[in-house]
């Protein structure tokens, strides 16, 4: 998904999630400012659900949900509510139909509007979630994916992963993603 560079105007973060029950299209919401969400190809969309498919698959019989792009994900120190691609939650006390405030994993697809925030903005936002272990880009135009992750002192590192025998170890649900998964009946 991406966003609109023009943004609809500042509002509370309650206006925003009321008015987001009721509108037609997606917005995501930083410190006050709503911007509206473009759609998304059908490449990104196709690896957005090879990689739920692969999360949902490892998460049964856990406490972890995989959701997809409709359900926000809330970063309260930055006041932002953004719609990852696929985000999956294990907390049962992340209780908020809409959002959730206690994600364990994060995937953004990365297109060309959407790579400079995902990398920057998302990254940083993101990382000021306690209860998130890992953040995850994916490339939409190559066999190329990039793992953010939390280590046990609380320091972020990045682990890049290239051709479709590259594993990725995931934390959340506990699985090994490969990229042949990812691309699954993907063409380049």
């Amino acid at each position: 998904m991406s966003s609109t560079a023009q943004s609809i105007g500042a509002i509370s973060e309650q206006e925003y999630l009321e008015g987001e029950k009721l509108s037609e299209i997606k917005h995501e919401y930083i410190d006050g400012f709503v911007y509206a969400m473009a759609g998304a190809s059908r490449r990104h969309s196709a690896i957005a659900v090879n990689i739920a498919a692969s999360l949902r698959s490892a998460a049964r019989k856990t406490s972890c949900t995989v959701y997809s792009s409709d359900v926000k994900v809330r970063v309260r120190e930055t006041k932002s509510y953004y719609y990852p691609d696929v985000v999956v939650g294990c907390d049962v006390d992340d209780v908020d139909d809409y959002y959730l405030e206690k994600p364990c994993l994060i995937v953004e697809v990365l297109s060309e509007s959407t790579q400079k925030r995902d990398r920057s903005e998302k990254l940083l936002s993101y990382m000021n979630i306690p209860t998130l272990k890992a953040y995850i880009l994916v490339e939409q135009n190559k066999q190329e994916v990039e793992l953010f992750y939390r280590k046990e002192d609380g320091e972020w590192w990045v682990e890049s992963f290239v051709g479709l025998d590259a594993v990725l170890k995931l934390p959340c649900p506990e699985m090994e993603l490969t990229l042949a998964e990812i691309y699954e009946d993907i063409s380049f």
